[in-house]
């Protein structure tokens, strides 16, 4: 990964940029717009919403106007937990799709392991997948145990797992399953909701090589084949978590960041979460 438009491919074939912008409680209308303008003027062609966000209209005006043409474009939203099913999964698909004034999506997610509900719901995106009205499927927030349960009646397999994932919560078990699978891993919370960026270890990293601890992190993530989608509504910022393609972290100061991991989750657990 040279630069930010670097893809990594996933095992359909389709390239998914390595980093992207995610605009998870990033408010609907000018903010978003501004926000997803803003990165697309920067070079970011990945971006990634979903149901819930309540913004994928903001997304997909900030995407006409940015006069970036489609096919280089890598949008991502998911269905939410209330839409899961088969059915509820095709209508609330149309809806998104509809909301974001496109034709298909690049990748298309279940956005939580709903207990009885995800075999359906993938079924439904394995339909959207095989209509063409979504070049990728996946899913996000699956354990290992609720990915084997899924590939016991699965015809497709998922191309990506979206997780929370940062060096307090690092998922090496699930980074080697997925591996080993095929099924790319995609870190949302990258920055641990902001609780890294006073940590000393990342802190004395990021002094050395003159660059900000998010950036750090962000590196972290690319060197380690996570995908990444730190958000920011700060231009600066935007601009500044790109900026991470001009160094290298040694394997040493790779091995410290490793280390920090507590297995912490700042959102919810995927096993006790209250669908």
């Amino acid at each position: 990964m040279k630069h930010l438009q670097s893809t990594t491919t996933l095992a359909n074939g389709v390239q998914m940029p390595w980093l992207g912008l995610g605009v998870y409680k990033v408010k609907a209308g000018q903010e978003v717009i501004d926000s997803v303008k803003a990165a697309l003027k920067a070079g970011y062609r990945s971006i990634d919403t979903a149901a819930l966000y309540a913004n994928e209209e903001g997304v997909g005006q900030a995407i006409q106007e940015s006069g970036v043409a489609r096919d280089e474009l890598f949008i991502t939203t998911k269905v939410w937990n209330s839409d899961q099913g088969y059915e509820s999964t095709l209508a609330a698909f149309d809806t998104s799709l509809n909301k974001l004034g496109l034709d298909y999506v690049d990748l298309y997610l279940v956005h939580w392991p709903v207990k009885g509900k995800y075999k359906d719901t993938w079924r439904a995106l394995e339909k959207l997948y095989s209509e063409g009205k979504a070049r990728a499927i996946g899913i996000s927030n699956f354990q290992i145990h609720h990915i084997e349960d899924l590939l016991a009646d699965a015809t497709v397999k998922p191309m990506v797992n979206q997780v929370e994932l940062h060096p307090l919560l690092s998922q090496v078990e699930l980074r080697e399953y997925s591996i080993k699978q095929g099924i790319q891993i995609e870190a949302w919370a990258p920055l641990a909701q902001g609780h890294l960026l006073d940590n000393e270890v990342i802190k004395e990293i990021a002094l050395k090589h003159n660059k900000s601890l998010a950036q750090v992190i962000i590196r972290w993530d690319l060197q380690n084949g996570i995908v990444t989608i730190p958000k920011s509504t700060n231009e600066q910022r935007i601009i500044q978590n790109a900026d991470v393609f001009d160094f290298e972290l040694s394997a040493q100061e790779i091995a410290s960041i490793d280390a920090l991991n507590q297995n912490h989750r700042f959102g919810s657990n995927p096993d006790t979460f209250n669908f």
